[in-house]
């Protein structure tokens, strides 16, 4: 598969880990990964931000996983956060998960299903 960050000149630049646009060619699997929350297997919630946010890593790391996929196969990430006080943590997390990666990527400030939630992630990957 070939991808390639695209950040226009003519446009703003990113502000943070992450590409303007991806653009895939040759690929032959895409995968579309549905809203992970902050909930572990056994149905407890952390308590941080922090903590909310590596755990909705590792279900997205789960589900790619069964997919024979891993997170370098990600090209678009969608985040929803459930205050703005959260958006430094929300960057020091998806840092430490991504390293140099920097798929496309969207933020929204959004009410969540469960008020106990801080955030919610969902990811489409390719190979």
């Amino acid at each position: 598969m070939k991808r390639e960050a695209i950040n226009a000149l003519d446009a703003p630049q990113p502000q943070g880990g992450y590409s303007q646009a991806v653009r895939l060619e040759n690929f032959e699997r895409l995968l579309f990964v549905s809203g992970q929350v902050p909930v572990l297997p056994g149905q407890a919630i952390p308590e941080d931000f922090a903590a909310q946010a590596r755990q909705v890593w590792l279900n997205i790391d789960a589900q790619l996983r069964a997919a024979g996929m891993s997170k370098s196969d990600i090209v678009k990430i969608n985040t929803y956060i459930a205050d703005r006080s959260y958006l430094a943590v929300n960057r020091e997390v998806r840092s430490e998960y991504l390293g140099s990666l920097l798929p496309a990527s969207t933020l929204v400030v959004a009410g969540l299903v469960d008020s106990a939630w801080l955030l919610e992630i969902e990811v489409v990957a390719a190979q």
